[in-house]
């Protein structure tokens, strides 16, 4: 199947920046779209941004202008960087990716998630 490994979170100051990555591993026929999404205390997931194969991306509105994706498909692995880092982006980010994956003489559709990263932003 297909593993997500993340990385890049810590404790960061305000105005700080912070570079999270997430590689995808397996038996990977295609990965088509890959983000990232968080969660902090209390509050539901939410995406934070998306990129698909084609490099179409998405952002959501309270990171726009602030923060990057970007993707090596060849790695299979998609990048954030986070700039001008905010109090309010304290939370743990999960990645998740959604593609096909070899599986015996075809290849089926998977949607996955990463174990999740804390990025803690202090004031």
């Amino acid at each position: 199947q297909v593993q997500l490994v993340e990385s890049g979170g810590g404790l960061v100051q305000a105005g700080g920046s912070l570079r999270l990555s997430c590689a995808a591993s397996g038996s990977i026929f295609r990965m088509n779209t890959m983000g990232w999404y968080r969660q902090a205390p209390g509050k539901q997931r939410e995406l934070v941004a998306g990129a698909t194969s084609g490099g179409i991306t998405n952002y959501a509105d309270s990171v726009k202008g602030r923060f990057t994706i970007s993707r090596d498909n060849a790695k299979n692995t998609v990048y954030l960087q986070m700039n001008s880092l905010k109090p309010e982006d304290t939370a743990v980010y999960y990645c998740n990716a959604n593609g096909r994956v070899w599986s015996g003489t075809g290849s089926k559709y998977v949607d996955v998630w990463g174990q999740g990263t804390l990025v803690t932003v202090s004031a």
